[in-house]
């Protein structure tokens, strides 16, 4: 594979650098409109863009300092279902006005008691005429309290099976019967939050897909998240990154210590790592692939990489790591401190480290799935060393 982007004269970069010429301060809506905030998807939205035209277009307006509006939910998890399954008069309501940012979107799929196993999920939505009328609760909810729709399961059909019987709705946040707790986190701030739905009813257009029929889309849901969530940076595709801890170790003198070296060295190799297994995510959305196993693997390895990096930034800090102002070396702050904090939430939200690992396990590996057959216990436990 050839990794290196086209040259300054390919007619796509040209393409892109005009319309930026023309259009130096876009807004929103005017990148949504012209295909540059998701290219991978399918026109209108997007420019049917192969990996290396998306990876182009990310360059061009990096140079330009032209940031996509902020929508991760929406841009990354929501908008890719209602792509894949949603009808056409949910297409031309919700997708533009996502991708513009001019509606902000959350995910409520987790419970307190259906987490990691999401579909021992409670709550209900119960057909009552033209409308749905949903009562339950959800957590861990980001930006909830700043939504303006969410994503949202609820089981439609208590007497199927476990993966059955589950449906997908679009909700609006403000709707009567919503009510958002925010959930306050040792970072000091409250970005997740608590949802809880006392007779909230939807209209009958704001089920996606098929009744009873949700679980594969919370599963095409659950795979865009899993690569949104291991994009480039530390925090979940917020910066910094391993790249940008590099350059302030390069720009004060290096690091003398041996072990240390070997900490950065190694902190390199995982980031070209996972930059490598991003280009193959990518490749696969570009086709029309559901983002397959690699999702998991580069999940897994991107929270773990991405604890690693804010660890190794407070050891460069020294006694200087007890404040919460001071960076790596000495540098600013920025996110380094909160970052710290945070990161011990990577390996936790959108899918456990150890249920990427079951994933991997059943999926790549073909280890048994669930039951071991000749003993009635799960296969983990079988091979559990008794104490």
């Amino acid at each position: 594979m050839d990794l290196e982007l086209p040259s300054e004269h390919d007619p796509r970069r040209l393409e892109v650098r005009a319309w930026l010429s023309a259009n130096p301060a876009p807004t929103g809506r005017e990148l949504a409109e012209a295909g540059l905030v998701a290219p991978h998807w399918p026109a209108p939205w997007g420019l049917d863009a192969d990996p290396i035209h998306q990876l182009i277009i990310d360059d061009e307006l990096r140079r330009a300092d032209v940031r996509r509006p902020d929508n991760m939910i929406g841009i990354g998890w929501a908008g890719p279902t209602l792509v894949h399954a949603g009808t056409g008069e949910q297409k031309e309501r919700y997708l533009f006005p996502l991708l513009a940012g001019e509606e902000i979107w959350c995910q409520l799929f987790s419970e307190p008691e259906a987490g990691s196993d999401l579909a021992s999920l409670g709550t209900r939505a119960v057909r009552d005429g033209d409308e749905w009328v949903v009562n339950g609760s959800k957590i861990w909810n980001s930006n909830a309290q700043h939504s303006q729709f969410g994503i949202l399961i609820a089981r439609t059909d208590p007497d199927a099976a476990k993966h059955q019987g589950i449906s997908y709705f679009i909700c609006p946040m403000d709707a009567p019967g919503v009510e958002v707790r925010p959930v306050r986190e040792m970072t000091g701030i409250a970005l997740f939050n608590e949802v809880f739905f006392t007779d909230v009813r939807l209209s009958a257009d704001a089920l996606v897909g098929e009744v009873n029929r949700g679980w594969g889309l919370a599963k095409v849901t659950l795979g865009n998240e899993r690569v949104s969530l291991s994009g480039g940076g530390a925090l979940w595709g917020m910066g910094p990154d391993a790249f940008a801890l590099l350059q302030i170790v390069r720009e004060r003198g290096g690091c003398a210590d041996p072990v240390m070296r070997q900490r950065l060295a190694e902190l390199y190799i995982e980031a070209e790592v996972l930059r490598l297994i991003r280009l193959r995510t990518v490749s696969a959305a570009i086709k029309g692939a559901p983002p397959g196993p690699e999702a998991s693997i580069r999940k897994l390895l991107a929270d773990e990489h991405g604890q690693k990096i804010m660890g190794l930034a407070k050891d460069l800090a020294g006694a200087d790591a007890m404040l919460t102002d001071v960076g790596p070396l000495g540098a600013p702050v920025d996110l380094w401190h909160f970052g710290y904090m945070f990161a011990r939430a990577l390996t936790i939200g959108g899918g456990t480290t150890e249920v990427q690992r079951n994933i991997l396990a059943e999926r790549v590996l073909g280890l048994p799935h669930d039951l071991d057959g000749a003993e009635g216990r799960s296969w983990a436990e079988s091979r559990r060393v008794a104490p």
